[in-house]
């Protein structure tokens, strides 16, 4: 009885990964490495965007907070 883990990942790298058990020297831990290394790709491309978007209205709402309370114009206005 043979088990497969089958992985599949979204995108360009649309590939079926499968690793049987009968190759005890590591095949399992290569599809875990590779099951790792996908996830890794997919939060890592997350990040950046939410980093990318989620900047500028991150230093709004600090400045928003700060002392003295400046209104928004004035925080998005240039001078």
């Amino acid at each position: 009885m043979t088990s497969k883990i089958m992985l599949k990942p979204k995108g360009k790298a649309a590939k079926k990964i499968a690793v049987t058990s009968e190759d005890e020297d590591g095949g399992a831990v290569a599809a875990v490495s590779k099951f790792v290394k996908v996830w890794g790709t997919w939060t890592a491309k997350k990040a950046k965007v939410v980093a990318h978007y989620g900047f500028i209205p991150l230093i709004i709402i600090i400045g928003m907070n700060s002392e003295p309370k400046p209104s928004l114009s004035q925080l998005l206005s240039p001078v």
